[in-house]
């Protein structure tokens, strides 16, 4: 164990310098570092998690019941194209407590029509009655289930797309449960706005209005089979306050790969510019060409943005959204419009604001206890162990900084939890050097030499520290694995602790010991 090869000499110097190296970087403000610094070169500093630099913590609960309204909605369409390209007559189509439900009125024909709809959607469950001659179409429990979960995973897709387009850094964005999400923004200067973009669906749809009724007319009387009546978005004095447009949806908002905030070329006043992929831009191009001189109601969330005339074929994939948008509204359209549109609403449960000042104090708190921890160790090993204990001061010394440059090279966030694992994480860096000490301490006082006591306190240590370490990193693991949030934040730091502190205890602090036994040939030992 004396013996210190040159190999291990080179590695142990080469870790030391990576972690200096990666480490530095802390040491400055993240605004000094120049923004043309090459990627390879060690420039990444430790993020502060929400509770160290404040932000914003939002507890995001997604409408599932919506998502399952809106699939049985789209069966009931095409149920309904279904039987009348059969040239079935039908009564009473329509979705209620989460079954689609037709009555046929040619009661010889209920078992023509069963067929045809039974292949309208897999995993449902279709039954019949020959007498009265309904049909009902549900969702097996099995198909719920998957369009829950596919809903929840799929916001919180949308969800990280939204907010990473606003460059907040690392964002935590997590599922809760079955059917919420947690949002944690550190450093968030305007929650207002990521509440907003958050909260709104940014479905986007085209479709045309029905051209044998007005919306007053549908308003007066009833809504006609196949059409809606929605509101349209800030309508200006003497513009209808209500389109009536066909439920079919001619061109998808699925189908958009890029959208713009900019300014029209006549008003200059700000719009919001769209692409389409090319299956997009053809089905554009030939709704527009097949219905010129027929109003385009362009509908975002269940209101009508702009109802424009087509005044010719639009063949080139694109065209622009106007609707008297401030230049902040045509850009937060544009972004959520380019993160996609949420496959249900959602709703914010939990609000929790951290201000800047709140996180200062923690750091504040933390340093404090860092240094006040950092000084009792390093008296206490200088008092009890001398030179040696010096040498391990250094080594602790080494194992802050490595951890330093774990955390940065990882990009982790540093909790306040996190801070309290390296706390902890710096009393027990010395445990594995209070072993070794105590068992070189006890053969000098048996009569061996220097260097079979040193020889023989590192090989007889050894055991021990392994096991004792490897049990703590084992909690450590596991905290990560079953922990969530805060916990996860310490075990991460425990568990990085824990390595650098055995390579510090068993190489840094070996070869200091070695080293200094070679060159000196000490008669007697300082300890």
């Amino acid at each position: 164990m004396v013996y210190f090869s040159k190999w291990k000499v080179v590695l142990v110097l080469t870790v030391l310098f990576l972690g200096l190296s990666y480490a530095a970087p802390n040491l400055i403000g993240k605004q000094s570092i120049p923004g043309d610094v090459p990627t390879w070169l060690p420039v990444k500093q430790v993020n502060l998690g929400l509770d160290l630099q404040g932000g914003s913590h939002l507890l995001l609960q997604v409408g599932l019941d919506a998502v399952i309204d809106e699939r049985l909605e789209s069966v009931v369409e095409t149920v309904r194209s279904v039987l009348r390209q059969e040239r079935i007559r039908y009564a009473g189509l329509g979705a209620r407590n989460g079954v689609v439900s037709v009555t046929i009125r040619d009661v010889e024909r209920v078992e023509e029509a069963y067929r045809a709809i039974r292949l309208v959607e897999a995993e449902t469950s279709i039954d019949w009655d020959d007498e009265t001659g309904q049909i009902t179409v549900e969702f097996n429990d099995q198909a719920i289930q998957d369009l829950k979960n596919s809903a929840v995973l799929q916001s919180i897709e949308i969800v990280r797309r939204r907010v990473d387009e606003t460059g907040v850094n690392e964002p935590t964005i997590q599922r809760q449960g079955d059917d919420r999400i947690l949002v944690q923004l550190p450093g968030l200067g305007d929650p207002e706005r990521i509440k907003r973009l958050l909260g709104r669906t940014a479905k986007l749809s085209f479709h045309l209005l029905n051209p044998n009724m007005s919306a007053r007319e549908a308003m007066a009387t009833r809504v006609p089979a196949g059409s809606m009546l929605l509101p349209a978005q800030n309508p200006a004095p003497g513009e209808d306050e209500f389109y009536l447009v066909q439920r079919r949806v001619m061109v998808g908002g699925e189908t958009l790969v890029d959208s713009q905030p900019g300014f029209g070329n006549q008003t200059n006043q700000p719009v919001v510019t769209f692409r389409f992929d090319p299956v997009g831009a053809k089905r554009f191009g030939k709704v527009t060409t097949e219905n010129v001189n027929r109003p385009f109601a362009i509908v975002l969330d269940d209101q009508v943005v702009s109802a424009p005339v087509i005044r010719e074929p639009i063949l080139g994939g694109s065209g622009e959204i106007s609707g008297r948008f401030s230049v902040q509204e045509a850009q937060d359209l544009s972004l959520v419009l380019r993160a996609g549109a949420l496959p249900a609403p959602l709703t914010i449960l939990e609000e929790r604001t951290v201000g800047p000042g709140l996180g200062q104090d923690s750091i504040e708190a933390g340093k404090l206890a860092s240094i006040v921890g950092l000084i009792a160790v390093v008296v206490f090993m200088t008092i009890s162990y001398g030179l040696f204990g010096i040498m391990a001061n250094v080594a602790l010394a080494f194992n802050i900084t490595l951890i330093l440059a774990v955390l940065s090279g990882l990009q982790a966030t540093l909790t306040l939890p996190g801070i309290a694992g390296i706390v902890l994480t710096i009393g027990m860096a010395v445990d594995a050097n209070v072993l070794i000490f105590e068992r070189i301490r006890e053969e000098a006082r048996a009569g061996r030499t220097p260097i079979a006591a040193v020889d023989a306190g590192y090989s007889r240590a050894l055991t021990t520290i392994w096991d004792a370490n490897i049990t703590t990193l084992i909690a450590a693991i596991l905290l990560f694995a079953f922990g969530s949030g805060p916990v996860r934040g310490f075990a991460v730091t425990l568990a990085v602790g824990i390595v650098t502190s055995m390579f510090t205890a068993i190489m840094v602090t070996r070869l200091f010991v070695v080293t200094w036994l070679r060159r000196r040939r000490p008669s007697n030992l300082p300890i």
